[in-house]
């Protein structure tokens, strides 16, 4: 696992400092001193790798969301609030934020990664119908991705107090 891990630690590097083009097989062997046989062994094509990649970044965005949820003890909303306390929190990881950039652009271009996040979406939308399925809710999670992303591209200046201020009405609409 360690190796596995090693490559796809290399190739997030090298999409967030060169650009996703530059996250070739030959360029991830090479970066990371894995052969290409062994790089093959773990991921038989690009398309693999960059999918292993989107599902490791979706299990940190998960784990974040579970440590959010586990320090709320409201239920109702619960999700929701994680959610938009995880996308919150990228922009203070600039690392992270660069990882979900340059996988965002991929998104936009790769169907079966587009796919993946829906499925994403739609599973966590079953899991939380009890208790995050309101319009209320949606609005938030729909915030949330308009804030990070408004984040990501440094599209919207805010000071903190106004951000503080949008943030607590989207918490606010999760208790409703």
């Amino acid at each position: 696992m360690f190796v596995r891990q090693q490559l796809l630690e290399v190739a997030a590097r090298l999409a967030s400092e060169k650009g996703m083009a530059a996250v070739t097989l030959d360029a991830v062997s090479g970066a990371s001193g894995v052969s290409k046989g062994g790089l093959l062994h773990h991921f038989p094509s690009k398309n693999m790798l960059l999918e292993a990649l989107f599902d490791s970044l979706l299990e940190r965005l998960d784990a974040a969301i579970e440590e959010a949820m586990r320090a709320d003890p409201l239920p109702h909303g619960r999700f929701t609030r994680g959610y938009l306390h995880a996308c919150l929190a990228l922009r203070d990881q600039p690392q992270g934020n660069k990882d979900w950039a340059q996988v965002t652009m991929v998104l936009l271009t790769e169907p079966q990664l587009r796919q993946r996040w829906h499925e994403w979406v739609r599973e966590r939308s079953e899991e939380y119908v009890g208790t995050d399925s309101s319009v209320d809710a949606a609005i938030v999670r729909l915030a949330a991705d308009g804030i990070w992303l408004a984040d990501l591209l440094g599209s919207h200046d805010m000071d903190a107090g106004a951000r503080a201020t949008l943030i607590g009405r989207l918490v606010e609409l999760t208790h409703l």
